[in-house]
């Protein structure tokens, strides 16, 4: 455990430090710890409270697959590609056959129909994890290696997109493509969702997504108190992984950014979503 300017990190052996002067910390670490056991898998977390800049992470400094929690990024460099003048959220793109992949339950109403428009991509990409959706919104931004670029200039040296859907989950152990860290996420989703990377207006329209969003119902959503607003992007991919971002809104209090990744759980393991559900357990019990 380091503590340090007043942001606490905890890192992967942050359980070692359960007896340290910051209990709240310890005891952060310690339910990460077990609920890493419970998946026999690998657990990353990184928690920011924008209100008062603390910190808590596990395993936050390690790669974990972002899977289809990359759409958030995605949405994000389309609105700045939009705030720059380079693009309209009005603008149509047509769905053909050769565009499909699989999951695209919003692609595929418009199949040869009226195309969609962006904004209604990026909507369908963010609410309902649409593939094909996202892969129409990546020549937009330049491809993979186009939005890894908007990252490296939001100031995040460690996400990167190598591949679009549905090759980015293959989810191989040891692979760096396609994928981020718990702090790195949260920090780009704070430049992105509380900083002035985008423009307010586009800003909040990237919120309301994330607020509107379908596929997160049974992840960190099903662990917060009532009366909590919340916005998240969920992923899912190959071996045994599972992820689900989110902004947070308890009461009153400036938001709280949560990235929970969840990769390499045992053959058989169904509990995903109740691991992030508890992960959000924790990160209310830890800001009091």
């Amino acid at each position: 455990m380091v503590a340090t300017g007043g942001v606490l990190l905890l890192s992967a052996t942050g359980a070692k430090a359960a007896g340290s002067k910051d209990s709240d910390g310890g005891a952060f670490a310690g339910r990460m710890a077990a609920l890493e056991k419970r998946g026999g898998g690998r657990l990353g977390v990184a928690v920011l409270d924008t209100g008062t800049g603390r910190r808590l992470a596990w395993r936050g400094d390690e790669r974990f697959p972002m899977c289809s929690t990359f759409k958030f990024l995605l949405a994000a460099a389309v609105l700045r590609t939009v705030d720059r003048g380079t693009e309209r959220l009005d603008r149509r793109i047509p769905v053909t056959k050769a565009d499909l992949v699989p999951y695209a339950p919003f692609a595929e109403t418009r199949l040869d129909g009226t195309p969609p428009t962006v904004a209604e991509l990026c909507e369908a990409a963010l609410t309902l994890s649409d593939n094909v959706a996202a892969n129409l919104l990546l020549p937009g931004v330049g491809n993979p290696a186009g939005l890894t670029a908007f990252l490296r200039d939001l100031g995040d040296r460690k996400t990167r997109l190598d591949r679009n859907e549905p090759s980015l989950n293959t989810a191989i152990p040891g692979d760096p493509r396609d994928t981020t860290t718990p702090v790195a996420m949260t920090h780009s989703m704070e430049r992105l969702l509380v900083g002035d990377a985008l423009r307010p207006d586009t800003r909040r329209q990237l919120t309301d997504w994330m607020i509107a969003n379908k596929t997160g119902d049974k992840r960190i959503r099903a662990g917060l108190p009532a009366g909590w607003r919340v916005g998240d992007k969920t992923g899912t991919g190959r071996n045994g992984t599972a992820n689900d971002i989110a902004i947070l809104w308890p009461g009153n209090r400036p938001p709280v950014l949560v990235a929970s990744y969840l990769t390499g759980t045992a053959e058989g393991f169904k509990q995903h979503d109740a691991i992030h559900a508890d992960v959000a357990r924790a990160v209310v019990d830890s800001l009091g």
